[in-house]
């Protein structure tokens, strides 16, 4: 029996590192490589949408599928009232009259596919996706105004509605999360 043999189980025993010796690379147990954070070279961590954007984005669906409903209720109510003046010989004026409804539905379509486009692009759109919603949400707003000049109540309960539904999306919008999601990295 030899002291200094590493083989033999009566001899004296290695140390092990920060047990009185320093540990020395390359001997003993194998080194685990340096634990790093997400950043240099890695991948940034997936970003959650925050919970204010998934509110503005499924309102911005909501508001869609409405303005869709009401777009072909307006096709329809206009298409009866030229249909009745074509058949009562006033066309001159119905038709006029159902024109100028025609391009009101067609706004009213047009809005509905801006909401879904902006609804859509949220998940993968930038600033550009976030000035188009504030833009958005400040027209429905001052549409939403006009429901005030009709008179009525039902018109009035529609019209703060309305300003409730744009303004949830426009506050949700100007606000830091909005800011942090839009500005995020993207892969």
């Amino acid at each position: 029996m030899s002291y200094g043999d590493p083989n033999n189980p009566y001899g004296q025993q290695p140390q092990q590192p920060g047990y009185g010796q320093p540990a020395q690379p390359g001997y003993g147990y194998p080194q685990a490589p340096p634990v790093q954070p997400y950043g240099a070279g890695y991948p940034a961590a997936p970003m959650a949408m925050p919970g204010l954007m998934q509110t503005a984005r499924v309102l911005l669906f909501i508001v869609a599928g409405l303005q869709i409903i009401v777009g072909i209720v307006l096709a329809i109510m206009f298409a009866a009232v030229q249909d009745v003046g074509n058949s009562t010989g006033a066309e001159s004026a119905t038709n006029a009259l159902a024109g100028l409804g025609y391009i009101l539905v067609v706004i009213v379509l047009g809005f509905a596919a801006w909401a879904i486009i902006l609804g859509v692009k949220f998940s993968k759109g930038g600033g550009g996706v976030r000035v188009a919603t504030i833009v958005y949400a400040s027209l429905y707003i001052l549409l939403s105004l006009a429901n005030f000049a009709g008179g009525t109540s039902s018109s009035a309960v529609g019209g703060v509605i309305g300003l409730a539904i744009g303004g949830i999306i426009l506050a949700s919008m100007v606000n830091s999360s909005a800011s942090a999601w839009f500005n995020r990295p993207r892969m």
